[in-house]
């Protein structure tokens, strides 16, 4: 399982790293080890099954791979990436099943549906939560601005504050350990706001 996981981390990060577009400071190569990263712990801390975290790991990989060919719909196009190569590494139709469920439940506003699915809305996210969340936001800003040039800091504080607030985490780990530092850094962010 390991060494079979290793190929397909291979063939997935040459893909981004070759294929995504050099405008996207944050939907970078950089972003998919994080959140392969964050759900593995996650996972950890939720008592997630061994099967199931392989699936997991893929997924984590597998996220954002649609932003090599759209942002648009992006989780959607990831998915048929996945369907279209994971067979090549022997991996099952019910399997790839799970897989794209996972892919979608990172698609915002999320609404994951099982416990799987819950684990990786949160690693994707989990930065909100963090002392990252400032570098993080810095990096979706000069991405966003590719889109849309006039997108000034306190339009962009606004979406952020809005998203922020809004956002829930679904697993007990994030709502115990990421939900406190979410308010502290939605406060932070409220303050820049009136400041400028």
């Amino acid at each position: 399982m390991n060494n079979l996981f290793y190929q397909i981390s291979q063939s997935v990060m040459l893909r981004l790293e070759n294929e995504l577009p050099k405008y996207l400071t944050y939907h970078a190569p950089y972003h998919t080890k994080y959140v392969l990263d964050r759900a593995v712990f996650i996972a950890k801390e939720e008592n997630i099954e061994e099967e199931d975290l392989f699936l997991l790991k893929v997924a984590a990989l597998y996220h954002d791979t649609g932003f090599t060919v759209n942002r648009e719909d992006h989780e959607a196009i990831s998915c048929k990436i996945a369907n279209k190569e994971l067979p090549t590494f022997g991996i099952h139709k019910d399997q790839i099943e799970i897989i794209c469920g996972l892919i979608r439940a990172t698609k915002i506003p999320q609404s994951p549906k099982n416990k799987l699915e819950k684990v990786l809305a949160d690693a994707d996210l989990e930065y909100l939560g963090t002392d990252k969340f400032q570098e993080f936001g810095d990096k979706l800003y000069h991405e966003l601005l590719h889109y849309e040039p006039k997108l000034d800091l306190q339009k962009w504080n606004e979406i952020q504050y809005d998203f922020v607030k809004n956002h829930k985490y679904h697993t007990a780990y994030g709502r115990k350990y990421l939900e406190p530092k979410k308010q502290e850094n939605l406060r932070i962010l409220l303050d820049k706001m009136h400041q400028l």
